[in-house]
């Protein structure tokens, strides 16, 4: 599988190593210099510096034969436009985003988008340990 990685926050930076060390073909993306440095030397992917939602960085990571697009910065309009862009643009088949928003996270759920908020995620697992907190 071919992916994309928009973030190379602590995230973005595990989800890059478990993959490809399943053998998926990873680009990451990051516009820090720095991030990318969570990356091990022998990472086995490729490394780009720059932003997710530029249509030519996108085209030489090679956005038109990817099969996942993962956005994961730590901004929620970072990720739903690169999600945007890699949907309707390259028409990349999967596109997952994070969104830190709950309310934005519903309304792009809505659109089609496959979001996951790490907001909504920690309240269910915090009630759910709980009991529900009545």
């Amino acid at each position: 599988m071919r992916v994309i990685i928009i973030g190379c926050s602590r995230l973005g930076a595990s989800l890059a190593i478990q993959l490809a060390a399943a053998g998926h073909e990873v680009s990451v993306i990051d516009a820090r210099a720095e991030s990318l440095e969570r990356l091990p030397h022998d990472f086995p992917g490729q490394v780009y510096q720059g932003v997710g939602i530029d249509l030519e960085l996108l085209t030489q990571v090679g956005a038109d034969n990817a099969d996942v697009l993962i956005a994961v910065t730590d901004r929620d309009s970072a990720n739903l436009v690169s999600a945007q862009v890699a949907r309707e643009k390259f028409h990349i088949p999967r596109v997952i985003a994070r969104v830190y928003d709950p309310k934005a996270a519903g309304a792009y759920r809505a659109m089609g988008l496959d979001i996951f908020c790490p907001t909504t995620l920690g309240i269910d697992y915090v009630m759910a340990q709980l009991g529900g907190a009545q």
